[in-house]
Order: structure tokens, then C-alpha cells, then sequence
């Protein structure tokens, strides 16, 4: 993975991947360029076997005090000479496209792609983006400190970074709507109390929690399995009828019985550590279709 970036910096220590927000001096606040940045790492991550999962926080007193709105022009990136329609949203990938994508959403889509673990570990405040962002993460951590806040009312814009399809999924719709609705900032008890974060800690020891919830997830665990299993969950929750999600996970438990399966019932019969040789970078045939 690339290390030379300009809004967030990055550091593996025995298999975790640590991203750290890096703009202290700004509150870690959000830029075009830290979408780019945060984008290209979770994409990239994807073929880094060194790495099997991933803890986000923020560097000094704040995760993400939202997006920068000190930038010239549209503060979003966005060109305000467009007038696109849904009909012209189909292909993502059409570069004329750059400038009308909300860019929180890049971001949010490749967490939601990722095949490692993602935890979040909110050590200040998260408002906005510093919120949404951690949604596709698979658990917020947050510090006593932590304040969160899905302020969007509060400055006469929507929800983005795709955060009102999984806001409804976390906390349920009625606490979904009053939290943006409202655009109240919750403290760190208050989002414990209706589901958003699983568990509070004091600041000293957040980020030791994130870690070794992440190990507690991946050591010793398939990583291809890992990554198969978090994008069936994600996947297939959403499916019309369970014969769906039989259907792809049929061919999961296929390749996984004939790949690192194998080794895995041969440590359980042997009474030992299984050793894994399956990698998340080298995924089963039918998952790039899938």
C-alpha cells in the first residue's frame, strides 16, 4: 500500500492495519483528498495479505469533525455546473462522474467492499462524515470523549456517504430519524444506548480495545473465510428470500471446504493451531462475478 499520503497516516503492527486521520490541526476535518486517500487504502488493503483487519481513529483530541468547509468553491468537491438526473448515476465508474459522486460515499462503498475487518475507534468528536463514515465499519469503539453527531440539518443538506441505507440497519429507523432529524450531538453513553457504537472505553484504552476486538475476530482465523463471511453477511442480509443467500453460499462453503477448510478440521481433530494458506488477495473463482 501506498504510504505517502497527505491526510492520514498508516502503520501495520502484527497484522493490524492502524489508519490514522491526520489532520490534527483541522480536527481531522474531511477533504477531497482524504476521500481519495481513505478510498485507494481500503481498496488496496484488499490484496495486502500482511494485513487482517483494520482499526480507523483519529489523530489528536478528534476522529472527524466533519468536512472541511473553510475550501474554496463547492466545499464538497462537486461542479456546480451539472444538472445530472438518477439516469445518469448508473455507471459509477464514468469519470465524468468525478465531480457529482458524494465523496463520503467512495469511501463508505470500499469499507463495504473491503475483505478485511473494519473497527472503528472514535477517540474525539465524529459529526458528519467523521459519523457516516464509520457505518460500513463493523464496530464503533468509542472514547468517554466521544461525542457523535449527524448534523446535516444543521447546515440544510441530506445524509450522505450512503449512511441512510445503513443508519436504519443499526439503530432501527425511529432512532435513525430522530438522529438526523435533529441533528443533535449525542455523547459516548448516549450512542451505547441505542446500538450505534458497541462499547465505551476510557481514552487511554480505546485503542487497545479496537485491537484486541480485531484480533479477537482474525487470529488464527482463514483470511479467506474472513473475507467470504463478512461480504455474505453484509450481502445476503439484504436479499429478497433465503434460497438467494443459499445460492452463493453454497459456492462459498465449496471452495472454502476444498481450500483452507481442510486444514482447519485437520487442526481441530489434531488438537492444535491451524496454520492457513488461503489469502484474501487470491479470492474463489466465482467472486469476482459474484
Amino acid at each position: 500500500m501506498r504510504t505517502d499520503h497527505e491526510t492520514i497516516s498508516l502503520s501495520v503492527t502484527d497484522g493490524i492495519l492502524l489508519v490514522t486521520l491526520d489532520r490534527p490541526e483541522a480536527m481531522n476535518s474531511f477533504t477531497v483528498t482524504m476521500a481519495d486517500e481513505l478510498e485507494a487504502t481500503f481498496r488496496e488493503v484488499n490484496d495486502d495479505d500482511a494485513v487482517r483487519a483494520v482499526v480507523v481513529t483519529g489523530a489528536g483530541r478528534a476522529f472527524c469533525a466533519g468536512m472541511d468547509l473553510t475550501a474554496e468553491g463547492n466545499v464538497f468537491g462537486l461542479d456546480e455546473s451539472l444538472t445530472p438526473v438518477l439516469s445518469d448515476m448508473e455507471d459509477l465508474e464514468d469519470p465524468g462522474l468525478a465531480r457529482v459522486r458524494d465523496t463520503g460515499g467512495r469511501v463508505a462503498l470500499a469499507i463495504h467492499a473491503c475483505r478485511k475487518p473494519v473497527i472503528a475507534a472514535i477517540n474525539g468528536a465524529a459529526v458528519g462524515i467523521g459519523a457516516t463514515m464509520t457505518l460500513p465499519m463493523d464496530a464503533r469503539l468509542v472514547s468517554t470523549k466521544g461525542r457523535i453527531g449527524f448534523v446535516f440539518g444543521r447546515i440544510g443538506i441530506t445524509p450522505e456517504a450512503t449512511s441512510s441505507w445503513f443508519l436504519p440497519r443499526i439503530v432501527g429507523m425511529p432512532d435513525a430519524l430522530d438522529l438526523v432529524y435533529s441533528a443533535d450531538i449525542i455523547d459516548a453513553e448516549g450512542a451505547l444506548e441505542i446500538g450505534l457504537v458497541r462499547s465505551v472505553h476510557e481514552p487511554d484504552e480505546l485503542l487497545d480495545a479496537a485491537i484486541a476486538l480485531a484480533d479477537r475476530w482474525t487470529k488464527d482465523r482463514s483470511p479467506v473465510a474472513t473475507a467470504l463471511t463478512r461480504q455474505l453477511m453484509y450481502r445476503n442480509a439484504g436479499l429478497d428470500h433465503p434460497v438467494d443467500a443459499h445460492r452463493v453460499d453454497s459456492l462459498a462453503i465449496f471452495y472454502a471446504s476444498i481450500g483452507d477448510g481442510k486444514e482447519g478440521v485437520a487442526a481441530f481433530l489434531d488438537k492444535r493451531t491451524p496454520v492457513y494458506s488461503g489469502k484474501a488477495s487470491q479470492m474463489p473463482p466465482f467472486y469476482g462475478a459474484w
